[in-house]
């Protein structure tokens, strides 16, 4: 009977344990999107974090680009390239930490057209 109780409190808790986790809600440029200038590079998270690195990289090269945010937890991240972007594909990877505490990790890529 107790292994029941724990089994089915263990189920109930997996839910809310799942959704403890922080996660992008949408990205500046858009995941996939194909655009002719990149003026911002955003995320939005739904839950505050912590974003401790970012890069910019096409074909094996990184792009310096400047945090507008800090490092304080927050919803918003947000961070601009130095130089105009050429042609090309581009992937934007990040590290953080959630609020819970747990390191977090993700990316996004777009492409800029002429």
């Amino acid at each position: 009977m107790i292994k029941q109780f724990l089994l089915g409190l263990a189920v109930a808790a997996a839910p809310v344990v799942a959704a403890a986790h922080s996660k992008s809600e949408a990205t500046t440029p858009a995941d996939g999107a194909t655009v002719t200038e990149v003026s911002e590079l955003s995320m939005r998270f739904d839950d505050p974090m912590r974003i401790i690195s970012v890069t910019l990289t096409a074909t094996d090269d990184d792009f310096e680009i400047e945090r507008e945010t800090g490092m304080e937890p927050a919803t918003e991240f947000r961070a601009v390239p130095l130089d105009a972007l050429a042609p090309g594909s581009y992937r934007f990877d990040w590290r953080g930490m959630a609020s819970d505490g747990h390191p977090m990790q993700g990316s996004f890529s777009f492409t800029v057209a002429e």
